[in-house]
């Protein structure tokens, strides 16, 4: 296939590392950047228990990613520990990401017996009110703390997310020392990408100027990191990791398994898909666009994973238009789909937040300008 990323026709070539699942749309907050401007529910026709374990065995019949339980608030599901137990029978690794303000000791004790192994709580500041200003609801951040420290009193491993915007990017630094002290395993900064409600704060959007100083200064936090640090939606992130270790005089070794792994930018539809609350699926959460519906295939994930023109069209590096197209970092970068569709209406665009210009570029530029022959 021309512009394939890999170059052959394994099957199993492109086979999910990663799975995150909304069961449920329904959350206690009302954050700015929410993708799925989530309220507290409840919402009609979310998928039924019985739904989501022939789900979860479909998938396992062929592969073992890692679950990634989400929402909204996953704790507002009554079954939740049925699911998490069922996803782990299957021989999948459930991990859970929450707002931590449902968290107690108990709680945490048994989504940990039932076989999570990592939660993520999100902190977009490193103060009750920076965070509560971005969550939307007063008292956030105390319930997020609260529920950091049934964590620790479960054992619950927890890392730290965070939404980084112009408003809390001067804050990185400051929120990396709280996840340091509060004892999460791993920090996780997020570049906001405008969908959903996040689409009212687009003037957060770092411009790509701006962004490529944030992930340059992303990779110095990283090496002095005391625990492990991974950019996520900053596809981008992959090529500066190797301008700069090139730079250093060393090579990247790619990560491709464990829960902080560093394997590519975005992995959207090649290693990474997104389960609705609905049962649609995507190739992320951020980008609104049907790759199929699990009620339409009797819940064969597998068949919409292998067969969706959506996916087989992001398999296609052929398909990336102006500069992510021709990008000599493409196979790690491939930029961020959601947010090239987020402030374009197109996903196959090239990232409008990187500012790097791929070899030749300027003058692949100046061959197709339309000549003037006037005079």
């Amino acid at each position: 296939m021309n512009g394939h990323p890999h170059g052959h026709g394994n099957p199993d070539e492109f086979a999910p590392r990663l799975i995150a699942w909304e069961l449920t749309r329904s959350c206690p907050l009302s954050c700015k950047h929410c993708r799925a401007a989530a309220h507290h529910g409840p919402y009609e026709g979310e998928l039924t228990l019985p739904e989501i374990r022939k789900v979860v065995d479909r998938i396992a019949s062929r592969f073992k990613p890692i679950m990634i339980l989400t929402g909204g608030e996953p704790m507002l599901r009554p079954d939740l520990i049925d699911i998490i137990r069922h996803v782990t029978k299957a021989g999948m690794r459930p991990v859970m990401a929450t707002c931590g303000s449902l968290l107690t000791e108990e709680k945490a004790a048994a989504i940990k017996e039932a076989g999570v192994e990592r939660i993520s709580v999100s902190l977009d500041g490193p103060d009750e009110a920076s965070h509560d200003a971005f969550r939307g609801i007063p008292g956030a951040f105390k319930s997020a703390m609260a529920g950091l420290e049934s964590a620790r009193r479960a054992g619950l491993e927890f890392q730290i997310n965070t939404t980084v915007t112009r408003s809390n990017v001067g804050q990185l630094e400051a929120v990396l020392d709280l996840a340091i002290a509060q004892g999460a395993v791993a920090f996780h900064p997020f570049l906001l990408v405008p969908t959903g409600r996040g689409k009212g704060i687009q003037d957060e959007v770092l411009s790509a100027e701006e962004y490529e100083r944030v992930l340059n200064r992303i990779y110095d936090l990283k090496l002095a990191s005391a625990i492990p640090f991974k950019p996520t939606c900053a596809a981008h992130y992959y090529r500066v990791l190797r301008q700069r270790e090139a730079e250093a005089g060393r090579t990247v070794t790619r990560e491709t398994h464990g829960l902080d792994a560093m394997s590519k930018g975005c992995m959207g539809g090649l290693s990474f898909a997104f389960i609705g609350h609905r049962g649609v699926v995507q190739i992320c959460g951020f980008l609104d666009e049907p790759a199929g519906n699990l009620r339409d295939v009797d819940f064969d994930f597998t068949r919409i994973w292998d067969e969706s023109p959506l996916f087989l069209k992001l398999r296609d590096f052929a398909n990336y238009k102006g500069k992510c197209g021709v990008c000599e970092y493409r196979r790690w970068c491939g930029g961020c789909r959601a947010r090239a569709y987020g402030l374009t209406g197109d996903y196959m665009a090239p990232e409008p937040s990187c500012s790097f210009e791929p070899k030749g570029w300027r003058k692949r530029m100046a061959e197709q300008a339309p000549v003037n022959n006037a005079g």
